[in-house]
């Protein structure tokens, strides 16, 4: 096979070491080093020593960070590869170490990996950190619920939410041990008053003493959680000023808050030009069907494991545009819903897979977004849709004429 690159080196990343094969004109040289900074340092210098120009590495869990991280400073970004274990298993050939992927890399047999530059890394780990404390925010809430459904109080089933005021200083009295539920009860605000006689039903219960004390450590982690996220709101909203109007373009389609269009850009990004088209870029995140061909005939398959972030934010998406009313999202999933067995998650990952095209043709051209209607579908199979309402109403015995009406 023809060379491509006559100095390189394939990285093969572990916890504790990695194992270096340069390949250059005069030979093959393969040396282990550590993965401590100094250690890292040392495995630079012997790069340059030898000229390397271009270095592969197979992305192994979290462990080629670091490695990344000091190579970037070092070397040419462009130069520097983060391969996808799939890949290389994917050719034929001999176990996933150095010797292999410096060979596979000298010959142009590796692809490289979408590895954002710094300030987008940097930028992404704060964005996903911010999730993971919104998804722990949400599994306090449940545990609360939890506890008040062992203690008889059945305060979810009367209010929407119960992290609202009115149900947090009803929690805090009944943590101080307050349980008269004419008392509690007389602690709703706003609407809640509407429902003071279901309150005190709700209310009547059994609290005791390990209830209590569940009950405050509960509140005490939703509050710290709540003061971390919004500290981190502001973090990233700091971070996220050269990107205001990439923010304003996504804030227009229906389903996409000032959140969801964080994680896409902080996932992301705001140049597309990475991806070649947006068929390109769902491949990537997995959000389009697996292709899962064998004899011609197409099976079902599944979209795959992608971006496990992006895809989040875009089924969270997804669930809020499809209650949008008179639009193209809502008009596609109540089209694919009432058509597939195990309709919903399939209909909503259609939609998200909308979203992240729609997002991808926002941040190239810079366009403002134009609503397709929730008739989209009707105009654009009108015929069919005629034919079928035409042939319902002749089985039901009418005879049927259409005759086009005339614009007013």
């Amino acid at each position: 096979m023809r060379v491509l690159h006559e100095r390189c080196c394939g990285l093969d990343v572990h916890k504790d070491t990695v194992v270096a094969c340069a390949i250059t004109p005069q030979g093959q040289k393969t040396r282990t080093f550590g993965t401590m900074t100094g250690d890292l340092e040392k495995l630079v210098q012997w790069l340059k020593e030898r000229g390397i120009r271009h270095v592969a590495m197979e992305s192994t869990g979290i462990y080629w960070i670091p490695v990344f991280n000091v190579l970037e400073e070092e070397l040419n970004p462009e130069a520097l590869m983060v391969v996808n274990a799939r890949h290389i298993k994917a050719v034929p050939g001999r176990k996933k170490d150095a010797e292999w992927i410096a060979d596979l890399l000298r010959h142009g047999m590796l692809r490289a990996s979408f590895i954002p530059d710094r300030k987008q890394r940097e930028l992404r780990e704060l964005v996903r950190h911010r999730r993971s404390l919104i998804n722990q925010h949400a599994q306090v809430l449940n545990r609360i619920q939890k506890v008040l459904e062992g203690a008889n109080i059945k305060l979810g089933s009367v209010a929407s939410k119960i992290n609202g005021v009115s149900c947090r200083e009803m929690l805090g009295e009944i943590v101080r041990g307050n349980q008269d539920p004419v008392a509690l009860a007389s602690l709703a605000r706003g609407r809640m008053k509407s429902k003071r006689e279901e309150l005190e039903r709700a209310l009547s219960g059994s609290v005791r003493p390990h209830h209590r004390f569940m009950l405050s450590s509960l509140l005490r982690q939703y509050e710290f959680l709540s003061e971390e996220i919004a500290a981190l709101d502001f973090e990233v909203a700091e971070r996220m000023r050269p990107f205001a109007a990439a923010l304003r373009l996504l804030d227009q389609v229906p389903g996409i808050g000032r959140r969801v269009a964080e994680a896409i850009i902080g996932e992301l990004g705001t140049d597309m030009t990475r991806w070649l088209t947006h068929a390109h870029l769902a491949s990537w995140a997995k959000m389009c069907p697996g292709n899962n061909q064998s004899g011609g005939k197409s099976r079902t398959a599944h979209t795959g494991r992608g971006n496990r972030w992006l895809r989040q934010a875009l089924i969270e998406a997804a669930r809020a545009a499809v209650r949008t009313k008179n639009s193209y999202l809502g008009a596609q999933y109540r089209r694919l819903k009432g058509r597939r067995k195990d309709a919903d998650n399939r209909a909503i990952v259609a939609v998200a897979h909308s979203i992240l095209v729609i997002a991808y043709h926002l941040l190239r051209d810079g366009t403002m977004y134009q609503d397709l209607g929730a008739d989209f579908f009707q105009q654009r199979d009108r015929e069919q849709v005629t034919k079928r309402a035409v042939n319902t109403l002749k089985r039901l015995g009418y005879e049927v004429s259409l005759e086009e009406a005339v614009a007013a």
